[in-house]
């Protein structure tokens, strides 16, 4: 009897295997990524299409396509319904494009394999401020008081999580979007609906739907993370009725609705000429600025590069194909500092909307340029501060810029030596990691490299001790910061004149930037530890000035009495 039953629960086993019974536990997309490709859930490949006939409507991808080594790639190993869309042309046969990352994968697999790796070396939701973590800030909801960074600030996972971790920060959609799985999540990767389920699926109000969260998430902020509306978005974000599906104005519910993965591969990569490329219409922008004010500029061995207007739809599309692989500027879409929402105009003081194009700019400065860039340049700035009333800049993530004029820059150095260096597979081919990750996990592909003298453990000394010392400039300067937003409150219940405390804010803006800055950025300085100490300790002298004018003007309040 027990091996009748034993032979019957085997046969259910295998049944389920193949026809898919949901046993639980069954449901391959709430699994970890285990190194297989998850094929899209397409349907039989069309034929091939023969490729002049899509040129002669579509110019710019000729001369892309016959640049590169994907010339002998057919259209259909991207797009399908081509044929119908060549017996009658127009956008109601518009072919479908792939966004996924297996598009890509089924030729480069090793590159898809490594990318979907998950980075478990540090923690899912890992907030930056707590003691515990990489940069322990006890003061940081005094110093942020007032944004939406207060509610959540994490450090990064893994490129293929990127999306996943936006969606369920308590600061971007206010507690919308959950894992399927609960806290399981954490494990599971892929497409953001196959992990996460928006809880409110019949609102689309974007609020706080859960306490001590906000809505924060917009449009822009969007860019950064996932490029699956790259064909519904114009150059710069702006609105074309009845052209464009999204826009920096639209309901970023809906837009967050109709995205699935975070970091397509052609970001970097384009997908007709097998040439490294750049999509983000903010830097690109930078980059072709009149003023020629940026890092790229005034590098005199810069990459060159040639852009391309790629709208064919009713609107203005732009990417810029680079003459080489440069991962300053590749990883420089979204490892920066860039603006990404509303704010308020620092000459008029009238609130900047998302009509603007301010909210989706890019300086490509380093700290020392944004002050003047931001007040007297673009006169934009992001929040009004909950204790001082002073308007206070906020930072994304400046990596590119830090890593510009670093030592490890002029020496050759680029991003992916140290975060997706080459490494060999099985078979002894030697191809680039996509495993985005810090170098410290992996010293010997990266830091050992160009210093074979070290072991491992000097490696990670070398790399801990730089990031201590910055780490303990940081702090410093957030005691004065929070000392000089004291001193500010202080002023303001002591009578002082609206000049003395316009001056003061002024001060702390100063400050701030030059601190603030090296939070946002993911190193803790050691991208660029000179300009790092350079700056954190200048954010120090900046506090100590407003607290001594605001002394002063006391001081001297109290001598008239």
């Amino acid at each position: 009897m027990n091996r009748r039953i034993y032979g019957l629960v085997i046969v259910f086993l295998a049944l389920a295997l193949v026809i898919g019974i949901n046993y639980p536990g069954a449901d391959a997309k709430s699994k970890p990524y285990e190194g297989k490709q998850q094929k899209e859930p397409a349907g039989k490949k069309e034929q091939a299409v023969k490729v002049d006939e899509c040129y002669g409507c579509h110019a710019p991808i000729k001369e892309l396509h016959k640049m590169g080594k994907h010339a002998r790639v057919n259209c259909n190993g991207c797009h399908s319904g081509l044929a119908g869309h060549l017996k009658n042309p127009g956008p109601d046969t518009r072919p479908t494009t792939d966004v996924s990352w297996e598009a890509c994968g089924q030729c480069h697999k090793e590159q898809f394999d490594s990318f979907m790796k998950g980075a478990y070396h540090r923690p899912a939701r890992d907030e930056k401020s707590q003691l515990t973590s990489r940069s322990p800030n006890p003061f940081w909801d005094k110093l942020m008081m007032g944004h939406g960074f207060t509610k959540e600030h994490n450090l990064t996972r893994s490129h293929n999580w990127m999306l996943i971790d936006h969606y369920v920060v308590d600061r971007a959609y206010g507690g919308r979007f959950q894992g399927k799985n609960g806290w399981q999540y954490i494990f599971d990767s892929g497409r953001v609906f196959d992990v996460l389920v928006d809880k409110y699926p019949d609102s689309k109000e974007h609020k706080a739907f859960i306490p001590q969260s906000a809505a924060a998430a917009n449009p822009v902020c969007l860019q950064c993370k996932t490029q699956d509306h790259i064909l519904k978005w114009s150059y710069m974000g702006d609105k074309f009725e009845g052209k464009t599906t999204w826009d920096r104005t639209s309901n970023v519910v809906e837009v967050a609705r109709d995205m699935q993965h975070g970091l397509n591969c052609f970001t970097c990569h384009d997908p007709h000429a097998a040439k490294p490329r750049i999509v983000r219409d903010g830097l690109i922008q930078a980059l072709t600025r009149k003023e020629a004010d940026t890092l790229w500029h005034k590098d005199p061995k810069h990459t060159n590069f040639k852009v391309i207007d790629m709208g064919l739809r009713g609107f203005t599309r732009k990417i810029a194909i680079l003459d080489k692989y440069d991962t300053r500027l590749q990883c420089g879409q979204c490892h920066v500092e860039y603006n990404c929402n509303p704010g308020t105009d620092t000459k008029t003081g009238e609130p900047v909307k998302m009509t603007d194009q301010r909210t989706n700019h890019f300086p490509y400065k380093d700290v020392f340029g944004l002050y003047d860039h931001y007040v007297n340049q673009v006169n934009f700035l992001d929040f009004k501060h909950g204790l001082t009333g002073g308007l206070l800049w906020k930072a994304q993530h400046p990596e590119s810029e830090s890593f510009y004029n670093s030592r490890h820059a002029k020496a050759g150095v680029g991003c992916d030596s140290c975060h997706t260096p080459k490494v060999k597979d099985k078979k002894g081919k030697t191809f680039t990691s996509h495993f985005a990750a810090t170098p410290k996990i992996q010293l010997k592909e990266t830091c050992l490299k160009c210093h074979p003298k070290w072991t491992e453990e000097m490696a990670r000394y070398a790399i801990d001790s730089v990031k201590a010392h910055i780490r303990g400039k940081m702090r410093k300067a957030e005691f004065w910061l929070s000392a000089v937003i004291d001193k500010i409150v202080e002023g303001k219940k002591g009578g002082l004149g609206e000049d003395v405390i316009k001056q003061a804010q002024d001060q702390h803006l100063r400050a701030h930037i030059l601190w603030e800055y090296w939070t946002a950025e993911n190193s803790d300085g050691f991208h660029n530890p000179d300009m790092a100490r350079e700056a954190l300790t200048k954010s120090v002298d900046e506090s100590q000035k407003g607290i001594k004018l605001i002394n002063d003007a006391l001081a001297a309040k109290t001598a008239q009495k």
